[in-house]
């Protein structure tokens, strides 16, 4: 991969991650004027739609095998089922700067996750990380509590939908063994939308009502939500992934939680304290070091001064 192609490709993701963080802001507007999981299992249903019509677009679209499917099926329960509804239901109890900055913590989340069920080694500097990532989640949700009985109940939820989602990306890993994840991805929020659609006739029976009489500028950020940031957002940062690799791709998750922040600041106008930009701090630390990402980014640039040094006696 050329010079110019890898920064055009870490351009692309640092837009993907302005939508990420926006997204947050958008989804907080959505649940604030719709019913959560009614609004949320149709966004998603959108999004579905969007990336098969894109990847029928490139030829991309084939049938589930019997292996596959159970990986499909069970990623969709946790990444979008588990994860949207937690996530939809917890922003109407919480705030958008503290859902993005708890939703910063999915790298890390998943590495940990790794170590349980993939069997990936558990470095010093990881648990430096993961110890650094926690304290920054602490920070944030007991700001202005007298302890664990003042925490929101909508933080407790923000936190399951990214534990879910991290618990997805391990059913993911496997499953796109075999399968394009742009092609994993679709399956996954069709699946997920109809399974959250079901859910939401019982928990919610005047869900559809809800989403009448609204505004045309409301609409609008319910389809950009659900095909810039889901749909587009999420197949573009799975190819990145693939010119670039896992460790350089998901160091620009770190700008999510920041990008949450401003959008919450600038469209909600949220206060962010000092208490937010410490927690933001140590998850970005936490995440960068719990990872895996910088011992694989250190390991990269030790294998780029040996090349260089050989390189150089060859010539010599």
């Amino acid at each position: 991969m050329t010079r110019l192609k890898k920064q055009q490709t870490y351009f692309i993701l640092f837009f993907v991650m302005v939508a990420w963080g926006f997204n947050v802001t958008a989804t907080k507007m959505l649940v604030e004027n719709f019913m959560p999981v009614t609004m949320t299992a149709l966004r998603i249903f959108v999004s579905g739609i969007t990336v098969f019509l894109i990847l029928f677009s490139i030829k991309k679209v084939r049938m589930l095998t019997k292996k596959e499917f159970p990986y499909v099926f069970f990623g969709g329960l946790f990444n979008v089922v588990a994860h949207q509804y937690f996530l939809s239901t917890g922003l109407t109890q919480t705030t958008a700067t503290n859902g993005g900055l708890i939703l910063g913590l999915g790298p890390l989340l998943t590495a940990i996750l790794a170590v349980i069920f993939l069997g990936n080694v558990l470095t010093g500097i990881r648990v430096i990380g993961i110890v650094l990532g926690l304290a920054g989640v602490s920070f944030i949700v007991f700001q202005g509590s007298s302890g664990i009985d003042g925490v929101s109940i909508g933080d407790i939820y923000i936190f399951i939908s990214i534990l879910a989602q991290a618990a997805s990306f391990i059913l993911i890993k496997k499953g796109s063994e075999t399968l394009d994840p742009r092609l994993m991805t679709g399956y996954m929020l069709l699946m997920g939308a109809v399974l959250l659609f079901v859910i939401s006739l019982f928990v919610e029976p005047e869900g559809l009502a809800s989403m009448a009489n609204h505004s045309i500028s409301l609409w609008a950020v319910f389809f950009a939500s659900a095909n810039i940031a889901t749909a587009i957002g999420h197949m573009v940062y799975n190819s990145a992934i693939g010119k670039v690799g896992a460790a350089e791709a998901s160091m620009f998750l770190n700008l999510n939680p920041f990008f949450a922040l401003v959008g919450a600041a600038f469209f909600l106008g949220e206060n962010i304290t000092i208490t937010h930009m410490l927690g933001f701090i140590l998850i970005l630390f936490g995440v960068v070091l719990g990872s895996g990402a910088y011992e694989e980014i250190y390991r990269k640039f030790k294998r780029n001064q040996e090349m260089t040094v050989e390189n150089r006696g060859k010539y010599m």
